[in-house]
């Protein structure tokens, strides 16, 4: 009943057309029942007693409104879908809304294409559910109740004899239905499957070609299209029974109604006339119920995906209200208090931390991977929440905050940078979407790629492909430079935002991030130890817990976690340079 009324909801803005499609649904059934009467009148009067006028009549009027049920018919298929449509788009955007409210955690749950293929298939099947539904139930109830009435006005006898067999047909479906329900469920989770394979190839289909591994991917699809042919199968294999024993059901009926009114008929219990316009009949009770039967499939289809449209619907948003204050322009103090944190279903990845971070200063997390670096980052802008201990921004908790204007004071440059399919400038514009021009300029300016897009026939319109395929990693990580520019936040993550480029391109972006730095608490997350040596301070972070902290100077002079790291970083880079010119040296000498 919940589910009902849930689903309603859609239909509300889309009174005016339901209430006509049902009009005309109404209309379509009272005509369909026009061909059994006339024809009951012509067998027992106008044929026998020769009035041909009025069986020329008769045709006529049966002629006109047909021709008014065909337009009818038009009207209910035409804005029955558009209605339908319509509530589609409604979900889909609900849906959409709803994504975007939904916290980290959800995400690092719910694969992509699982997603996609709710966002797509199941909405298209409820739409269709939400068209053919009512009209379906509407016009096959009304001709199964008005023909089941009009064959008692025949013959009551014969007609509670074919009703008799009604509650078998129940009995036999509602069997087998259950069974079609989860098989459909079973086939929707599959095909979530085969969407989410084709995502993640098609995204990283040039990694495909450069390690020539197609015939893997290959494989990887194969077999999530196999287990989709194997759910459908059992679909269709509960599909079959359903239909097949429901068909059968109904074949019956034509027997019993040959058998019964053959007998009545030899017993004069119903004349020759009567018993031609029952058979009629019978037809039009029985193509109804086969119209209901078949619309389990349509109907089972529809609520599963409506059920897995409310899974996502009902799952628990980010609270960006869950603090009252406004968060506006910070100094930039942040504080960590014995703050822990662990993923849902997995063991502490930060314990205790705590530090300072003075406005203005950059503080440099270093260590192994998996350590907690990249964790804290997120916890400061709530991306998740920490399960212990409490975060300070300028002395206040950052959970007293709404998180719209907590997110608004800090910037985050990362090693995966993400573009959006569009331009240049909707890129460096997601930063601040009310820049002005001359603020767009200076944006890019500053990040070292305005002289680059200068250089493009198209300048800040040059389309850049999706995720800015068109562009160089180099050139991606500027253009998200020249973003956070544009959003001019207090504070300033940099989450290895150098380590994937060339020493000439790490160079070009380091002094677009000086920069940027400038005037702004920073957080460094770093592998290249040479790059946050002018750091304030600096903490090696290893199995969740602070190792160490302090200056460069003080942590080389301790001798501890961090010099072992950069000996054994600045011996790499050593050997690196010796063999580099090496190989120059023997260029010279071929």
């Amino acid at each position: 009943m919940n589910l009902l009324k849930r689903f309603i909801v859609y239909y509300k803005p889309h009174k005016k057309i339901f209430i006509l499609d049902m009009t005309a649904s109404f209309l379509v059934a009272l005509i369909g029942m026009g061909y059994p009467i006339i024809t009951r009148y012509m067998l027992n009067d106008f044929i026998p007693n020769k009035k041909i006028n009025l069986v020329i009549i008769c045709a006529l009027s049966l002629f006109a409104v047909y021709v008014i049920r065909m337009l009818l018919r038009y009207f209910i298929q035409y804005y029955g879908h558009i209605m339908g449509v319509r509530m589609q788009a409604a979900m889909r955007s609900d849906m959409f809304n709803k994504l975007e409210r939904l916290p980290y955690t959800y995400y690092d749950e719910h694969q992509t294409g699982k997603i996609m293929s709710r966002m797509t298939n199941d909405l298209f099947d409820i739409s269709e559910l939400a068209h053919h539904g009512p009209e379906n139930i509407f016009i096959a109830g009304f001709t199964l109740l008005a023909s089941f009435i009009y064959l008692l006005t025949i013959n009551w006898i014969l007609a509670l004899i074919i009703f008799a067999c009604v509650p078998l047909l129940f009995v036999v479906t509602s069997h087998f239905r259950h069974q079609m329900r989860m098989a459909m469920m079973q086939s929707k989770i599959a095909i979530a499957e085969v969407n989410t394979s084709l995502e993640s190839s098609i995204s990283g289909i040039r990694v495909t070609k450069a390690f020539t591994n197609t015939k893997k991917e290959e494989e990887k699809f194969e077999k999530t299209n196999k287990e989709f042919v194997k759910a459908r199968s059992s679909a269709f294999d509960a599909m079959g029974k359903f239909f097949a024993s429901s068909q059968f059901i109904t074949d019956v009926f034509n027997i019993i109604v040959l058998l019964a009114g053959g007998i009545f008929l030899y017993n004069d219990y119903i004349d020759l006339a009567d018993y031609s316009t029952f058979i009629i009949s019978v037809n039009m009770f029985i193509t109804p119920m086969n119209q209901l039967i078949n619309f389990v499939e349509q109907f089972q289809n529809g609520t599963t995906g409506f059920k897995r449209f409310l899974e996502i619907m009902d799952e628990e948003e980010e609270n960006i209200h869950e603090g009252d204050k406004i968060c506006g322009k910070v100094k930039g103090d942040i504080k960590f208090e014995n703050v822990s944190f662990h993923y849902k279903s997995s063991k502490e990845v930060l314990k205790n931390i705590s530090f300072d971070i003075k406005p203005g200063e950059k503080l440099a997390l270093v260590g192994p991977s998996g350590g907690g670096k990249t964790t804290i980052c997120h916890l400061i802008p709530r991306f998740y929440d920490a399960t212990h201990g409490e975060i300070l921004m300028d002395g206040t908790n950052i959970n007293e905050f709404t998180l719209d204007s907590l997110r608004k004071q800090i910037g985050i440059v990362q090693q995966d940078v993400f573009l959006f399919g569009g331009t240049i400038k909707d890129n460096i514009m997601y930063g601040n979407l009310n820049a002005t021009e001359d603020e767009l300029i200076d944006a890019a300016k500053k990040a070292n790629i305005y002289d680059y897009i200068q250089s493009l026939p198209n300048g800040f319109d040059t389309e850049i492909g999706e995720r800015g395929v068109k562009l160089s990693g180099g050139q991606k990580q500027r253009l998200s430079i020249a973003r956070i520019f544009l959003k001019n936040p207090s504070i300033l993550i940099l989450d290895e935002a150098t380590s994937a480029l060339d020493n000439t391109t790490e160079l070009l972006i380091q002094n677009a991030l000086d920069e940027l730095c400038k005037g702004r608490t920073t957080i460094i997350v770093a592998h290249r130890l040479s790059t946050i040596r002018s750091a304030n301070e600096i903490m090696v972070i290893s199995d969740g817990v602070i190792k160490e902290q302090g200056t460069h100077e003080e942590l080389i002079k301790k001798g501890g976690v961090y010099k072992t790291l950069y000996d054994l970083q600045f011996r790499s880079q050593e050997e690196t340079s010796l063999v580099n010119k090496l190989n120059g040296q023997l260029d010279i000498t071929r």
